[in-house]
């Protein structure tokens, strides 16, 4: 196969298939303070995708339809994994991926646990350092307090599903996510990168799945901000008594981050690992 042959070959689902793989090993493979770092980050870019996201909402209700807001928060949370992937950052849904490395043996079980370990910790320290600095900035005031109210609003309707049904919102909101992951693979450039994580984020985020990391700057920003500033809170006259710490971590984040791990791991990583996986 001659060099031209080979590189275009990079950009095949076969091609992509390795990409992923070398990616994944290099992540089992990285240093704990490095991990460490990259998934703080990348729980802060993602939490501002979600507060970009709740920005857009605010004060959209009855004035424009409900898909075309449900679009507009897509499109702008969209940023959030673009700084992820294109920043370098540690995502724990997006390195569901790294299921490809180790079905491929060239990573250990252990190593991938460990990598998914320390970035959902990671993940969600980020998240919720920029949930409390949003709460701390009394950001939740503008549009004459709208924004506050629409993050309690997001925060609260988080906090209140069933397990089965958190699941199955987890299981779709990933296979999206690791789609736009996988997509990114086959781009030869920035514009490419950010095309293709664009539309299957956006329809994550219209269609109302659920991502765990996300989840960790949305409803910490909402309980943070009921706790600070109870006099807002109760302006507002929402009921707000399932918003708590329990619902989130055993209601919405257990259920949801068993459900990213299923949707990312099995339906794409794995699914594309057997259908392109060269027989030896």
């Amino acid at each position: 196969m001659s060099e031209q042959e080979s590189s275009a070959e990079r950009f095949t689902p076969a091609g992509m298939l390795q990409t992923a793989c070398e990616i994944g090993t290099a992540k089992a493979h990285m240093s704990f303070r490095k991990l460490l770092v990259l998934s703080v980050l990348a729980g802060i870019y993602i939490g501002m995708g979600g507060l970009f996201s709740s920005i857009a909402a605010t004060g959209a209700s009855g004035i424009w339809p409900y898909g075309m807001t449900k679009l507009v928060q897509g499109l702008v949370f969209s940023t959030g994994l673009i700084l992820v992937v294109v920043g370098g950052a540690e995502l724990f849904t997006g390195n569901s991926l790294m299921i490809i490395a180790l079905a491929q043996k060239k990573i250990s079980l252990m190593s991938l646990l460990r990598n998914w370990g320390l970035v959902y910790v990671g993940n969600f320290i980020g998240s919720f350092l920029l949930a409390l600095a949003v709460v701390a900035s009394k950001v939740y005031h503008a549009g004459d307090g709208l924004l506050g109210s629409q993050m309690l609003t997001i925060a609260n309707a988080k906090s209140v599903y069933g397990f089965g049904q958190a699941v199955m919102l987890g299981l779709l909101c990933n296979v999206l996510v690791c789609l736009a992951v996988w997509l990114t693979y086959g781009a030869r450039s920035l514009t490419d990168k950010v095309l293709a994580i664009v539309f299957p984020i956006s329809l994550f985020v219209a269609a109302g799945f659920e991502h765990s990391v996300a989840n960790m700057y949305l409803i910490p920003a909402g309980i943070l901000l009921k706790i600070f500033d109870p006099a807002f809170t109760a302006s507002l006259g929402i009921d707000l008594s399932n918003l708590t710490w329990q619902s989130l971590l055993v209601g919405n984040l257990l259920p949801v981050t068993l459900g990213n791990i299923l949707g990312g791991s099995f339906l794409v990583g794995l699914m594309y690992h057997f259908a392109y996986q060269k027989a030896h």
